[in-house]
């Protein structure tokens, strides 16, 4: 049997390797693989066709688009696939960075998510202005498709918003394909956590955050909420718990649309144009057309 000093010394190197362990984790799975290249975030949205804060919305199409990241995203990285998706379509598309941390650069998502919410909020009225539209819909990736239902509930945001449509969102929190369960094992390192990147321990089931943010039920009146899924989702899990109860809700497995599709958390936000479509399909139900594995294009 080990001597307890030696016991211990161990448990605290395990305690300190856990940290990184769990950040890691997250950051390999949810973090957008080009966030290392984007130099000039707002430049090259413009030039891309969105965040022009001149953009008109159409009678087509008279809301414009609040596109939201997820952990570790970025305003642009998050969105190079599907903001282009968008304006092609003849949509104004907006995006913004949230949940900043001093000294991380590019990695957003990270702080807490109420303050998160009032960033989203101010950022909601900038467009507002801009676009003197009276609504925007959103569109979220992750924690992005989480977050603004806190806006929504808490922050009067209901009465500017048409619909959310999330994309394997955590609304409901996520277990990390079993690494938060670790937590248990290792007091004081959730506190670590939260104290250092409090957006991730927000997510976690079971948070004080989420139980506020689910009490009395997953959604509010005036809003459409759609949630598109993926049941190869390995950083919002179980996938189900990213699913919303109450009306005006359509919750959406995209292998029930396309069972060879494959996207998992990254690639569903990323570069999946069945999950683009049927979001689609969600910002405009009155032209919806079905989504089937003819629809990745």
């Amino acid at each position: 049997m080990l001597p307890w000093r030696r016991i211990r010394r161990i448990r605290k190197t395990q305690t300190r390797t856990l940290l990184p362990a769990l950040a890691l984790a997250v950051a390999a799975t949810a973090a957008t693989p080009t966030a290392a290249l984007a130099t000039d975030t707002a430049s090259e949205a413009v030039s891309s066709g969105w965040n022009d804060y001149s953009c008109k919305p159409s009678a087509q199409h008279p809301r414009p688009v609040v596109l939201v990241h997820g952990t570790f995203g970025n305003s642009v990285d998050n969105w190079l696939g599907f903001a282009p998706y968008l304006v092609q379509r003849g949509y104004c598309v907006f995006s913004l960075d949230y949940g900043q941390l001093p000294l991380v650069p590019l990695f957003h998502g990270l702080g807490p998510i109420d303050q998160s919410a009032k960033q989203l909020s101010s950022y909601v009225d900038r467009v507002l202005a801009a676009t003197g539209a009276a609504k925007v819909d959103m569109v979220g990736h992750s924690q992005g498709g989480m977050m603004p239902r806190y806006y929504l509930k808490f922050l009067g945001g209901a009465p500017k918003v048409n619909a959310l449509v999330g994309i394997a969102p955590t609304n409901h929190g996520t277990t990390l394909s079993g690494l938060t369960k670790l937590l248990d094992y290792f007091p004081g390192v959730g506190d670590i956590i939260a104290k250092g990147a409090p957006g991730l321990m927000d997510q976690v089931v079971g948070s004080d955050f989420l139980r506020r943010l689910n009490e009395g039920g997953d959604t509010v009146p005036g809003v459409r909420y759609t949630v598109i899924s993926t049941k190869y989702d390995e950083v919002a899990t179980p996938y189900r718990a990213q699913f919303l109860s109450g009306p005006n809700v359509k919750n959406v497995v995209i292998q029930d649309l396309c069972a060879t599709d494959i996207s998992e958390h990254v690639t569903i936000g990323l570069t999946d144009g069945l999950a683009f479509h049927e979001a689609v399909n969600a910002l405009d139900p009155e032209h919806a057309t079905p989504t089937t594995c003819a629809s990745d294009d």
